[in-house]
């Protein structure tokens, strides 16, 4: 272990000392680390500092902490906290500034991106190179080279005639030189006097560079204004035509700020309106009870088997379309729903030769569950799914039309985000509303842009998105999180003002700061789905057993009806209109309908006198005799085609039909037709010239047709695509730093003297099978730990820290401090061992 009193030298170092809470802290906040787990600290640090790690860590810095790194990329290495103070604050200081920055510092050094002691900061390099200033890649800050780097390329006498300019004196060489020119520079008090001496055209100049790009273009025979710049240094010419404004004198005409403005507190979540939370809950679990309504006849339209699979994968556009007609929606919110039923896996494809989608079995489970269980699998799966419906339309990387169901919707940050705008909605008080515009500054706070600011960058697009998605699933009502969304959420309802802290930490107001740190994990967010099913269920509706039947033929359903009574309804009647109440109408085709699907005419008498609380109307009671005296009268079979009836008047009015010639009929006996057509079109065209005839069996019996419901094979729901690696739980956490560090001590243990050279650092022992075997023979008898080298039978090497326990029949039984546990080894697959001068207390 490495002493506290001594700063340290390395990253390594630096997190050598940290304790354990420090070190899973660290991987939790950078899980990549850990995949697969270092073998010591050296490695950790080691990549800790590669491009792809640290590029991924900046990206997860809220504003301020990634203006804090940038301001160090800046700084002098190693910086002092004074400096990174004052560029943060500049010569007028800032309280807000100077209360944040330990927080800001506090998460660099956690995710390792910056160490050493207030004292000596440093940035780790990758992350220097990536944020400081370069013509390739300009600082966010707006500030240019240094006077040292920026003359690292011209003549010693042309220095030393800056120098003479400014009235300094000559130095003996071109290093001094630019030291006294950097010290210049950065007294404020002769650079200022310098700068008075100009002229207004010269400071002219300077102001329009100083908060970048610092560079600038000039002729080869420039103005007297800017030769006088070039000539004191306050401009340095980087390439023919280029000059540039050295950071030195940036800074003292920005007032010593590295920034323009510096935003050390998050922008406030502004509400837009307010509510009761009574009235948010109903709203809410109204739409709720819509959402529910809406996936049920989406699946019931494709409940026969729905639109064709798209080669390329996906919904066509005919039939996103099709499909937003049948629910009556825009085509955008319909895809949402067809995409919610797919996430949640109530719909797939069938996989067949013709592949098709359709319901799945658990689409059948689903609707047997009660409403407020079938609504929190739907939120669930809204809230956990990478598949996105709002870039449907859009194009891909290769220039392809996004669809419905198809290839290329997942975005990895949607779940965050979405959580992230709910969890900004449950932070504010109970019924309230917020902005739009101030969530999506909010979320730009804390996930900044790296370079030029867009305002449709995707993570903006998806809170957009979301606000507008969490309305119509019901988990918010009239834009302020619901009740039973807070649920889902797994939050608890903010504090009210006079409860929250007022410690000088505590300089967010209560309504500011996020009620939920981080997603749940599945189990905890099962919890919290059936948490939101039990406060939505006594909100919903409860379903109807009755309608209101009119002299019109048609029935008002005031509300929604139970199933059974809907499945029947929606059989015998068309629906006309949908809204508070649904309207049904009679019409023969209806009623033929029902006829066809078993029903007779006593059912349907028994079925509307039991669920109308109205008396069954008149005209209503004559439709439905006047179909079925008709139903059947009409026998048609396969010749092609046939149709029999024993009233040969009847057929007599069929042959003399105009619109049957279609049919090519023809009489066969005094009580038959023949035609040439197929039995379905000779049905179609007989109930379109006005009759009801019947389909018969080759033995006379009348078909009972039956909506065929179309099922895929058993499907899961599409798994999520993860934003990189999950985050580790507590257990592999305390795992993989029992590793780190057990090879950490492996490796940085001294061994003992022995007679052999030592081997290398990171280079496995070698001893002969004889030493071997003795050496673990002895360290059996006396206890003592050794350090081995091992190779397992896919070739692998390492190093391994044991305490042997037993050795024989060519194997050795040791603990396996590495490993933390007790393994077995053969003994021919051991290069060597070493033993240690000392072994340290395990932690």
């Amino acid at each position: 272990m490495s002493n506290p009193a001594v700063p340290p030298r390395s990253l390594a170092e630096a997190l050598r000392a940290r304790d354990d809470a420090s070190l899973a802290a660290l991987l939790r906040a950078r899980p990549d680390l850990i995949t697969p787990v270092p073998t010591d600290l050296t490695q950790l640090a080691t990549r800790a500092g590669t491009r792809a790690s640290v590029v991924r860590a900046l990206e997860r810095l809220d504003r301020f902490a990634l203006q804090t790194a940038e301001a160090l990329a800046v700084a002098a290495d190693p910086a002092p906290y004074e400096e990174l103070l004052a560029l943060l604050t500049g010569d007028g200081g800032d309280p807000s500034v100077s209360s944040a920055l330990p927080r800001a510092l506090a998460t660099l050094r956690e995710q390792a991106l910056v160490w050493g002691d207030d004292d000596r900061l440093r940035l780790v390099r990758t992350a220097r190179e990536l944020l400081a200033p370069s013509p390739q890649h300009p600082s966010p800050t707006g500030l240019g080279p240094t006077v040292q780097e920026a003359t690292a390329g011209m003549s010693p006498g042309r220095i030393q005639d800056i120098v003479t300019a400014t009235g300094l004196g000559s130095t003996h060489d071109a290093v001094s030189a630019v030291a006294s020119l950097t010290a210049l520079f950065g007294d404020r008090k002769r650079m200022s006097a310098l700068l008075d001496g100009l002229p207004e055209e010269s400071r002219e100049v300077l102001s329009r560079l100083v908060w970048g790009p610092p560079y600038g273009q000039v002729t080869a025979d420039p103005a007297a204004h800017l030769r006088r710049l070039l000539d004191l240094g306050l401009l340095v010419p980087t390439a023919p035509g280029t000059v540039v404004l050295p950071r030195e004198v940036a800074l003292h005409l920005r007032g010593g700020r590295a920034h323009r403005a510096v935003e050390p507190l998050p922008p406030a979540v502004e509400p837009a309106a307010t509510h009761r939370p009574q009235v948010v809950d109903a709203t809410a679990a109204g739409q709720a009870y819509t959402a529910l309504a809406t996936v049920e006849e989406l699946l019931k339209d494709w409940d026969e088997g729905g639109p064709a699979v798209l080669r390329a994968g996906g919904l066509s556009v005919r039939d996103l379309k099709r499909t937003a007609v049948a629910l009556d929606m825009a085509e955008p919110v319909a895809a949402f729903w067809v995409e919610l039923a797919y996430a949640a896996g109530l719909l797939a494809s069938d996989g067949e030769a013709d592949e098709r989608y359709a319901a799945t079995p658990a689409h059948d489970e689903w609707l047997e569950q009660p409403e407020a269980q079938r609504w929190a699998r739907l939120a669930e799966a809204w809230l956990t799914a990478t598949r996105v419906s709002g870039l449907v339309g859009g194009r891909d990387a290769k220039e392809r039309t996004l669809s419905t169901l198809g290839p290329g919707l997942d975005r990895s940050a949607a779940p965050e985000v979405r959580h992230r705008v709910l969890t900004l909605l449950a932070g504010l008080p109970e019924g309230a509303s917020p902005s739009k515009e101030s969530v999506l500054a909010r979320l730009r706070w804390e996930r900044p842009l790296r370079g030029p600011q867009r305002e449709d960058d995707l993570r903006s697009r998806l809170a957009e998105w979301t606000l507008a998605e969490a309305e119509l699933l019901g988990v918010t009502g009239r834009g302020a999180l619901s009740g039973h969304g807070r649920a889902l959420l797994g939050a608890t309802a903010p504090k009210t003002p006079d409860q929250a802290p007022q410690g000088p930490g505590d300089k967010l107001p209560v309504h500011h700061r996020p009620t939920v740190a981080e997603p749940l994990s599945p189990a905890e967010q099962a919890t919290a789905s059936a948490a939101a099913a039990r406060l939505l269920a006594p909100l919903l509706p409860e379903p109807l057993d009755h309608v209101l039947l009119q002299a019109d033929l048609t029935a008002v359903a005031p509300g929604p009806l139970q199933r059974s009574l809907a499945e029947v309804l929606d059989v015998l009647a068309d629906v006309e209109s949908k809204g508070g109440a649904t309207v049904y109408r009679f019409t023969p085709g209806s009623v033929r309908r029902a006829l066809d699907a078993g029903q007779s005419a006593s059912d349907l008498h028994a079925f509307l006198a039991a669920h109308a609380r109205t008396p069954v109307p008149q005209p209503l009671t004559y439709l439905i005799d006047d179909v079925a005296r008709r139903h059947g009268h009409l026998r048609v079979g396969a010749a092609s085609a046939y149709v029999r009836c024993d009233d040969d008047a009847l057929l007599n009015e069929i042959l003399a039909d105009k619109r049957a010639a279609g049919l090519r009929l023809r009489r066969l006996a005094p009580t038959v037709l023949a035609a040439q057509a197929d039995p379905a079109s000779l049905l179609e065209g007989l109930r379109a010239m006005g009759f009801a005839p019947a389909a018969e069996s080759a033995e006379g019996d009348v078909l009972i047709t039956r909506a065929h419901a179309h099922r895929t094979p058993p499907r899961t729901a599409p798994e999520p695509v993860p934003d990189g690696p999950p985050i580790p739980d507590a257990t592999l956490l305390s795992a993989a730093i029992r590793a780190i560090r057990a090879g950490d001590l492996a490796s940085t243990t001294p061994r003992r003297q022995t007679d052999r050279p030592p081997p290398a650092t990171g280079e496995l022992p070698r001893t002969n099978s004889a030493e071997t075997l003795a050496t673990m023979q002895a360290a059996v008898l006396t206890g003592e730990a050794l350090w081995i080298g091992y190779v397992n039978a896919e070739g692998a090497a390492s190093q391994r820290l044991i305490a042997p326990v037993r050795v024989e029949g060519g194997f050795v039984t040791a603990y396996d401090h590495t490993a933390d546990e007790v393994r077995t080894y053969p003994l021919h697959r051991v290069t060597g061992v070493a033993e240690l001068a000392e072994l340290a207390d395990e932690a």
